[in-house]
């Protein structure tokens, strides 16, 4: 997962889609697996491990928000008014969810 993530935020710097969709199947994949897994099961590493990988993966949304927003922006500025595009809960990607 850790590698996953790495290889998300390296595709989110390089603005390549088509591996940020893999990355996104990637992780939908792998939390799918977790999932299964009792915390009782893991050990102090495993923990540690997984913490890393919350921290990590908040880095890329983060990074993805920032992302949205610059586009927002550019977008905005390309049709010279506020709010061209707006998502299915009537929000703009610059207004907070």
């Amino acid at each position: 997962m850790l590698a996953l993530l790495e290889g998300e935020r390296q595709a989110l710097a390089a603005l390549d889609i088509e591996r940020i969709t893999t990355c996104s199947n990637g992780k939908i994949e792998l939390c799918e697996r977790l999932d299964k897994v009792l915390p009782h099961e893991l050990d102090e590493e495993c923990l540690g491990l997984l913490d890393a990988v919350r921290r990590l993966n908040t880095i890329n949304r983060r990074l993805r928000n920032l992302i949205a927003t610059n586009v927002q922006s550019r977008i905005d500025a390309m049709a010279g008014a506020a709010g061209t595009y707006q998502g299915a809960n009537g929000l703009s990607a610059s207004q907070p969810v």
